[in-house]
């Protein structure tokens, strides 16, 4: 059964892109920790990240840093952090996450409750650098 990732590639679930190659897509997540807070995955459906063949592995962290480059360019912050956790979703991700300090990659805090409009408007901001 495919993953809700996998919805989302095939546009069978929407999403508030902010980058797309043919072998990635970044999207916000919809119940983020901070502003920005970004998940980056394969098209191809595979579960663990370590899992993925080291190319694709290594194509995956080189889309992830233009996409951070774009995450820093649209937010004040100190930097973008990046994670991987992989239990939430049966399909390889990575978080990227504008930080000013360790605390704001605390998974455990409550999550931002951001509206359609402002994911829709935060997604274009980011898209356009």
């Amino acid at each position: 059964m495919a993953t809700i990732f996998t919805k989302i590639i095939n546009g069978e679930i929407p999403c508030h892109k902010v980058h797309e190659s043919d072998e990635f897509l970044a999207f916000l997540d919809i119940m983020p920790l901070r502003r920005g807070h970004t998940l980056v995955i394969p098209k191809i459906e595979v579960d663990y990240i370590f899992d993925l063949e080291d190319d694709t592995l290594a194509k995956m962290m080189i889309f992830s840093k233009q996409v951070a480059k774009k995450l820093k360019a649209s937010f004040d912050c100190n930097r973008i952090g990046v994670t991987v956790i992989g239990l939430e979703v049966p399909h390889a991700h990575v978080h990227l996450i504008p930080i000013d300090r360790l605390d704001d990659m605390n998974f455990a805090k409550p999550k931002l409750n951001l509206d359609q409009k402002e994911l829709a408007t935060i997604a274009m901001n980011i898209s356009k650098v």
